[in-house]
């Protein structure tokens, strides 16, 4: 079942006015009105990239920030090993 990418759109957009609202209205470092509402993004964004996909074939140039140090790591060895890759490619 795949969503019409203008309600998604319409879903994300007001995620990211409730964000704005929290974040003008923070209590402190934490509070978790502020982490709902970044996550709701986070999420409604997610929702939105993949039935812009689905439908058109497109998507948008930005990403969600996974926090998961471990999974940074990976990530950098990942691209050491594409490096690699691709210079040994070059030299041949």
């Amino acid at each position: 079942m795949s969503i019409d990418p203008r309600v998604a759109l319409q879903s994300l957009t007001s995620a990211l006015e409730e964000h704005l609202a929290a974040a003008s209205a923070r209590r402190g470092d934490g509070d978790p009105a502020v982490e709902a509402a970044f996550f709701a993004v986070a999420d409604a964004f997610e929702v939105y990239d993949d039935s812009l996909y689905e439908a058109y074939g497109e998507v948008t140039p930005l990403e969600v920030i996974d926090d998961d140090s471990d999974e940074d790591e990976e990530d950098d060895l990942d691209d050491e090993e594409d490096l690699e890759i691709l210079q040994d490619s070059d030299q041949n």
